[in-house]
């Protein structure tokens, strides 16, 4: 801390007013405290109404540590106990309430002033913290996007590594490939990470090549989408090729899509009836599953993944079916004898357990499909969960709630809704009655407003006790 050389010269003849001008001045808040262990505060200054309006004028008559919060009353006690030394003031960060609810955060530094007491200026870190808000505020929201980009990031290398296309990604200048997906590594007869880093076309026959060059030259310069037939480097293959140009930060890049074809230049695909197939068991209600002779999924559609709580088909994949179904050990052994024997089966009952503790009732058919190469077993598993719920609800005589009520409407008239919904709604009357008394006909039928006759009446018409008739003989 540097202090004034000539600070007698100049401010000897400060009198009490201007001296507490230059302390409003040069402080945000200033307090006058009375010397001693108490603290109390004499006087305020505050150098803008904002502030004013934020503490007022109450603190007066208090005690300084009275007007701080709790954490900031051990550095209040130590600023009066460093104004009573002869060391440097030390600024220290004090929290006071304010009006609008919040902390006010203060910077103090006492100085003693004669025999009077101490004063106390305060600096204002209300603009810092609001700017350090501002910077933490600014930082999460970075946070969150640099979290979707690179969730978005994720969802797309995954389409990249699993698409049964083949894809490679090409510097648009150099021709060396960046990236190469491994559908990519099986059509060229080489793994995906052994192509990154090669020429492109490399693999291809020479006139092949020639031609290719020309159509990325073409590329490179409109941008355009184009197509081409080229073959391998022996002649036995050809490829349906497409290329497209992209930029990034200023650089282009090539998407280069490859596609078996045969001599005559049609795609290899499957057929479009088998595609269509394929289609429908993907997104059909019913949980499908293909597995080898172990169990291990292979394939499963979303109707699957949705009963055993997954998100992601990969997650299922190379997993034990017998994980979620049924009884462990025994539900899935039961299964393959059962396929192994006479390889199918109809109508499995058992249940699904899903990752996060939900459980189904769920029926399986199941076959064992027999191939030259691997013998594999497809499940079909139906949800049969909400189905006998509704069996075991329309097998009682008469409705039991609303629903069921309403289920009725359009086929059975009006009045007979009502008094189905009277007869209803008397029934579990009498019904929850008997169970509150214990089975007391006499209790029940007190606490029911009837006479005892009126209730064993209403009990031989619902059927509901047995000894109603009896009891009713006796009262006669």
């Amino acid at each position: 801390m540097k202090q004034f050389n000539t600070a007698k010269k100049w401010l000897s003849d400060l009198d009490g007013e201007t001296a507490g001008r230059l302390i409003t001045v040069a402080s945000d808040v200033a307090l006058m405290v009375a010397d001693g262990d108490a603290g109390v505060i004499k006087d305020v200054s505050f150098g803008s109404d904002e502030l004013a309006a934020e503490i007022n004028e109450s603190w007066v008559g208090k005690p300084w540590v009275d007007t701080v919060t709790v954490e900031s009353r051990a550095k209040v006690e130590a600023l009066i106990r460093d104004a009573a030394g002869k060391g440097a003031p030390r600024w220290r960060m004090v929290n006071h309430p304010s009006s609008s609810g919040g902390d006010l955060p203060v910077l103090y530094a006492a100085v003693k002033v004669g025999k009077q007491g101490v004063v106390a200026f305060g600096r204002s870190m209300q603009p810092m913290a609001s700017l350090q808000q501002q910077l933490v505020s600014a930082q999460q929201s970075m946070e969150r996007e640099y979290l979707k980009l690179r969730q978005a990031e994720a969802r797309h290398r995954l389409l990249f590594q699993v698409a049964s296309e083949a894809v490679l990604i090409v510097d648009a200048t150099s021709l060396r490939i960046l990236e190469a997906n491994p559908a990519a590594g099986r059509l060229l007869g080489e793994g995906n990470k052994r192509l990154v880093g090669r020429t492109f076309p490399e693999g291809l026959n020479e006139s092949s090549a020639e031609t290719l060059k020309e159509v990325l030259v073409g590329v490179r310069a409109t941008g355009r989408t184009e197509h081409l037939v080229v073959k391998s480097a022996d002649g036995n293959r050809s490829f349906d090729m497409a290329a497209s140009l992209f930029r990034e930060e200023r650089t282009s890049f090539l998407l280069i899509r490859l596609n078996a074809v045969d001599p005559g230049g049609r795609a290899l695909a499957m057929p479009a009836r088998a595609s269509r197939v394929l289609e429908i068991v993907a997104s059909a209600p019913e949980g499908f599953v293909v597995t080898d002779l172990d169990g291990r999924i292979s394939y499963a559609n979303r109707a699957f993944l949705d009963l055993v709580q997954l998100a992601t088909e990969e997650q299922a994949r190379n997993e034990s079916l017998e994980r979620w179904l049924g009884r462990p050990g025994v539900d899935f052994n039961l299964l393959t004898a059962q396929l192994r024997e006479h390889g199918s089966l109809r109508l499995f009952a058992t249940q699904l357990r899903g990752e996060y503790g939900a459980t189904s009732d769920v029926e399986i058919c199941a076959v064992s499909v027999v191939d030259a190469e691997q013998t594999c077993l497809g499940f079909t598993i139906r949800d049969v969960g909400q189905r006998v719920t509704f069996d075991r609800q329309i097998s009682r005589d008469k409705p039991r709630s609303v629903a069921q009520l309403t289920e009725l409407v359009g086929r059975v008239p009006l009045k007979d809704l009502v008094r189905e919904s009277t007869d209803m709604i008397e029934k579990l009357c009498i019904e929850a009655a008997l169970e509150i008394t214990g089975d007391n006909r006499a209790s029940a039928a007190e606490i029911l407003g009837l006479s005892r006759q009126s209730l064993y009446a209403k009990l031989r018409r619902y059927g509901l006790g047995e000894l109603a008739s009896a009891e009713s003989e006796q009262l006669d």
